[in-house]
Formats: C-alpha cells, sequence, structure tokens
C-alpha cells in the first residue's frame, strides 16, 4: 500500500533540492539518444550506467561481454512485457532490480523509476528483503501514476523521492 510521505504538491521543491550532479545529465545527453537510436547498449555505456548506480556492481557487471550485453539489452528494450523487460535485463551479471531499473530510466522509451531504498521509503512502502515482480510492478504503476497526476517527468518525481529520503529518512 502506497503512503507517499510528503504532500504531492511538495515533489517539485524536494526534486529542486536534489544535488547538482552532472553525471545523470550527461547519460541522459550522451547515452540516452544513441541507444534510442540504436536500440540496445553498447558495453562502455553499460558499464557507465552501472557504475553511476551502484560502484560495488562494477567488477561484476564488467564481466558480461559486448555480444550478451548488446543481445540482452535489445530484447528488453524492444518489448513492451513489463516482467520480460526486466527479467531480461538480470540475465546480465551485477544487474540486479535497481541496476536493471536504472537501464531501463535512462535508456527505454517509455517512463520508468530507479528502484531505490530512497524512494521506496519516500512512497511509504516497507522495503522488501528480496525484491518480486510484485513489488516491481506496483512500484512501477505508483511512480509512473505520481509523476502523470502532476504532470512531471519520472525523472523530477525520482529526484523528489530520494531526497525526501535523505533528509527525513531516520
Amino acid at each position: 500500500m502506497i503512503r507517499l510521505r510528503l504532500p504531492e504538491t511538495d515533489i517539485g521543491k524536494w526534486a529542486a533540492r536534489f544535488p547538482d550532479d552532472t553525471s545523470d545529465e550527461a547519460i541522459l545527453r550522451d547515452i540516452r539518444p544513441l541507444v534510442l537510436a540504436r536500440g540496445h547498449l553498447l558495453r562502455p555505456e553499460f558499464l557507465k550506467i552501472c557504475a553511476w548506480k551502484s560502484v560495488r556492481s562494477k567488477p561484476t557487471c564488467r564481466r558480461n561481454d559486448a555480444r550478451k550485453i548488446e543481445t540482452l539489452t535489445r530484447a528488453a528494450l524492444a518489448t513492451s512485457d513489463e516482467t520480460l523487460k526486466i527479467n531480461l535485463l538480470r540475465l546480465l551479471e551485477g544487474v540486479e532490480w535497481p541496476t536493471a531499473s536504472t537501464i531501463l530510466h535512462f535508456c527505454d522509451v517509455r517512463p520508468y523509476p530507479i528502484l531505490d531504498y530512497r524512494a521506496v521509503w519516500s512512497l511509504g512502502l516497507v522495503k522488501p528483503t528480496t525484491y518480486t515482480m510484485g513489488f516491481w510492478l506496483t512500484y512501477l504503476a505508483a511512480t509512473r501514476d505520481l509523476a502523470a497526476r502532476l504532470g512531471l517527468s519520472i525523472r523530477t518525481v525520482d529526484k523528489a523521492l530520494w531526497q525526501y529520503s535523505k533528509e527525513r529518512q531516520p
């Protein structure tokens, strides 16, 4: 059950407090348009996005060769099946739910939130010990609905949820 911990009307305010970090802007500017045109990630792009989400997963993500990355990201970005989409990305070494959601966030034509414990908390959800498809689909629907209702981008909602937690989560 979603119980947003902050007033919806404050989403813009909290997003504006998100730290200036040009690395996400660089991914949106330099990688996203190429992936959208090509339909898949190249290995250096994949590694950059994975490192942006989690530096700890970098060595494991490096185990993926270019062909595997191309094949799985092409298939994931091409399908409209939400279950298949995220499960294909999770076949890549070092890619679990949060990193798969990050790839979708930056590279898919549809809006995807980044699955992060901070945003989960701001939505009033309890972070499960292990993520499930049911949890992902609930999180996805809630964040898309919030963005649509407020007329904001999923990136703005993402930043607001993260920042609110950063400043308020005990």
